[in-house]
């Protein structure tokens, strides 16, 4: 994972807390450098109580599998808290991505009974950008790609065999804390 991430502010996401969901729009390719910053709203939403989330694919030009691996890891989740995560206006490409790996299973795609049908346009016009409140070092980044693998290889026994050796790959590759020297954890 050598080499240096650069951010690209043409991949954004805003966001919103409505009537007991939290809304999240990914502007641009969602992709791994767009999923530390999907990753930190997400928490943030968390640690104010949210376990419902609606993730808006209008504006989303594809997704990798970083970031289809955090939607995962994030419905897993908000699953075990009587929460979920659906996804809105994903566009035909987006949800053969989604269906493609199983995740259909785990996110709600355009649910019909969902409490924001009708709303969109109002929910979208009420947005707001979302600035990550620092940018993750190297390693974090790598450790969060490694994680979200991890999230989609869990999925399914297809989805394991998929990903085993972008896995063993990762593994290999991405520093643990304990192979990390001191001025250079994930994180500082």
């Amino acid at each position: 994972m050598a080499g240096k991430f650069f951010v690209n502010t043409a991949h954004a996401i805003s966001w919103g807390t409505f009537d007991g969901f939290t809304w999240i729009r990914c502007d641009g390719k969602g992709s791994f450098l767009q999923s530390p910053a999907l990753k930190e709203c997400a928490q943030q939403a968390e640690q104010s109580g949210e376990t419902r989330f609606v993730v808006d694919l209008e504006a989303c030009s594809g997704m990798d599998s970083t970031f289809m691996g955090f939607l995962a890891g994030l419905a897993a989740r908000m699953g075990k808290l009587g929460g979920g995560v659906q996804i809105a206006s994903p566009g035909e490409r987006n949800r053969q991505s989604l269906e493609d790996l199983g995740l259909d299973h785990l996110l709600e795609i355009e649910p019909l009974a969902a409490p924001w049908r009708g709303r969109v346009d109002e929910i979208r016009g009420m947005l707001q950008p979302y600035a990550p409140r620092r940018l993750p070092g190297i390693g974090e980044r790598a450790r969060h790609v490694l994680d979200a693998h991890r999230e989609l290889a869990g999925t399914s026994d297809e989805n394991a065999k998929r990903f085993e050796n972008v896995l063993k790959v990762l593994e290999e590759q991405v520093p643990t804390e304990d192979k990390v020297p001191p001025e250079q954890k994930p994180g500082e």
